[in-house]
Protein backbone atom coordinates (compact mmCIF):
# COMPACT_ATOMS: atom_id res chain seq x y z
CA UNK A 1 0.00 0.00 0.00
CA UNK A 2 1.45 3.61 -0.86
CA UNK A 3 1.40 6.05 1.94
CA UNK A 4 -1.26 7.87 0.76
CA UNK A 5 -3.75 4.96 1.40
CA UNK A 6 -2.29 5.01 5.28
CA UNK A 7 -2.36 8.88 5.82
CA UNK A 8 -6.50 8.41 4.40
CA UNK A 9 -7.37 5.39 6.33
CA UNK A 10 -5.60 6.08 9.89
CA UNK A 11 -6.05 9.53 11.94
CA UNK A 12 -2.86 11.94 12.01
CA UNK A 13 -2.23 10.01 15.38
CA UNK A 14 -2.23 6.64 14.36
CA UNK A 15 -0.39 7.77 11.38
CA UNK A 16 2.75 8.72 13.55
CA UNK A 17 2.54 6.02 15.33
CA UNK A 18 2.23 2.77 12.51
CA UNK A 19 4.02 4.80 9.98
CA UNK A 20 6.35 7.23 11.64
CA UNK A 21 7.30 4.73 14.51
CA UNK A 22 6.23 7.59 17.06
CA UNK A 23 4.57 6.06 20.53
CA UNK A 24 1.54 7.13 22.35
CA UNK A 25 1.51 8.64 25.79
CA UNK A 26 0.85 5.80 28.37
CA UNK A 27 -2.33 5.31 30.03
CA UNK A 28 -4.15 6.96 27.08
CA UNK A 29 -4.63 4.12 24.34
CA UNK A 30 -8.13 2.79 24.13
CA UNK A 31 -6.83 -0.54 24.57
CA UNK A 32 -5.09 -0.30 27.78
CA UNK A 33 -7.67 -1.76 30.09
CA UNK A 34 -9.95 -3.46 27.17
CA UNK A 35 -10.75 -7.00 28.42
CA UNK A 36 -13.15 -7.79 25.60
CA UNK A 37 -12.67 -11.62 23.93
CA UNK A 38 -11.34 -11.27 20.28
CA UNK A 39 -8.37 -10.43 18.48
CA UNK A 40 -6.47 -7.31 18.07
CA UNK A 41 -5.75 -7.00 14.50
CA UNK A 42 -2.84 -4.61 12.93
CA UNK A 43 -4.51 -1.05 12.30
CA UNK A 44 -3.23 -0.50 8.75
CA UNK A 45 -3.68 -4.03 7.45
CA UNK A 46 -6.22 -5.57 10.02
CA UNK A 47 -3.79 -8.82 10.06
CA UNK A 48 -4.77 -10.72 13.41
CA UNK A 49 -1.80 -10.05 15.54
CA UNK A 50 -2.70 -10.58 19.56
CA UNK A 51 -5.49 -12.62 20.76
CA UNK A 52 -7.08 -11.63 24.22
CA UNK A 53 -6.28 -14.73 25.74
CA UNK A 54 -2.59 -13.39 25.75
CA UNK A 55 -3.01 -9.89 26.74
CA UNK A 56 -1.93 -9.79 30.62
CA UNK A 57 -1.77 -6.28 32.73
CA UNK A 58 1.59 -5.17 32.98
CA UNK A 59 0.84 -1.92 34.62
CA UNK A 60 3.33 -0.05 31.88
CA UNK A 61 0.09 1.80 30.31
CA UNK A 62 0.13 -0.11 26.94
CA UNK A 63 -1.83 -3.22 25.84
CA UNK A 64 0.17 -5.79 26.36
CA UNK A 65 0.39 -9.64 25.59
CA UNK A 66 2.88 -12.64 26.06
CA UNK A 67 2.37 -14.28 22.92
CA UNK A 68 1.58 -12.92 19.57
CA UNK A 69 -0.41 -15.11 16.95
CA UNK A 70 1.25 -17.37 14.48
CA UNK A 71 4.83 -15.48 12.94
CA UNK A 72 2.95 -11.78 11.75
CA UNK A 73 5.71 -9.79 14.19
CA UNK A 74 8.27 -8.79 13.00
CA UNK A 75 11.21 -8.35 15.28
CA UNK A 76 13.67 -5.35 14.69
CA UNK A 77 16.75 -4.24 17.03
CA UNK A 78 15.85 -0.86 17.68
CA UNK A 79 18.86 1.28 19.23
CA UNK A 80 16.65 4.84 19.70
CA UNK A 81 17.16 6.61 22.40
CA UNK A 82 20.41 5.75 24.12
CA UNK A 83 18.81 1.64 24.57
CA UNK A 84 19.29 -1.36 23.22
CA UNK A 85 15.78 -2.46 22.62
CA UNK A 86 13.33 -4.81 19.96
CA UNK A 87 11.06 -2.80 17.87
CA UNK A 88 8.02 -5.19 17.07
CA UNK A 89 6.47 -4.55 13.24
CA UNK A 90 3.61 -6.09 11.77
CA UNK A 91 4.88 -8.86 9.11
CA UNK A 92 2.45 -8.37 6.64
CA UNK A 93 2.86 -4.40 6.10
CA UNK A 94 5.46 -2.96 8.29
CA UNK A 95 3.91 -0.93 10.66
CA UNK A 96 5.26 -0.22 13.49
CA UNK A 97 3.89 -1.68 16.92
CA UNK A 98 5.77 -1.14 19.92
CA UNK A 99 8.49 -3.10 21.39
CA UNK A 100 9.20 -6.32 22.87
CA UNK A 101 10.97 -7.28 26.63
CA UNK A 102 11.86 -10.49 28.33
CA UNK A 103 9.78 -9.03 31.49
CA UNK A 104 6.73 -10.59 30.82
CA UNK A 105 4.93 -14.09 32.27
CA UNK A 106 5.43 -17.37 32.12
CA UNK A 107 4.88 -19.51 29.95
CA UNK A 108 6.93 -17.23 27.21
CA UNK A 109 8.69 -14.74 29.67
CA UNK A 110 7.38 -11.89 26.76
CA UNK A 111 5.83 -8.67 27.10
CA UNK A 112 4.89 -7.46 24.12
CA UNK A 113 4.56 -3.83 24.40
CA UNK A 114 2.36 -2.30 21.86
CA UNK A 115 0.42 1.12 21.26
CA UNK A 116 -3.43 1.00 21.11
CA UNK A 117 -3.42 3.37 18.11
CA UNK A 118 -1.27 0.88 16.09
CA UNK A 119 -4.34 -1.83 16.66
CA UNK A 120 -8.34 -2.37 16.11
CA UNK A 121 -10.13 -4.65 18.04
CA UNK A 122 -11.87 -7.61 16.74
CA UNK A 123 -14.50 -9.10 19.12
CA UNK A 124 -15.83 -12.52 19.40
CA UNK A 125 -13.01 -14.31 17.44
CA UNK A 126 -11.99 -17.99 18.75
CA UNK A 127 -8.57 -18.62 19.09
Amino acid sequence: MSDDHYKEKLSKEAYAVCRLAATEHPFTGIYNDHWLDGNYNCACCERALFHSSKKFNAGCGWPSFFECIDDNVLYIQDLSHHMVRTEIKCRHCDSHLGHVFDDGPEPTGKRYCVNSLSLLFDGDQAQ
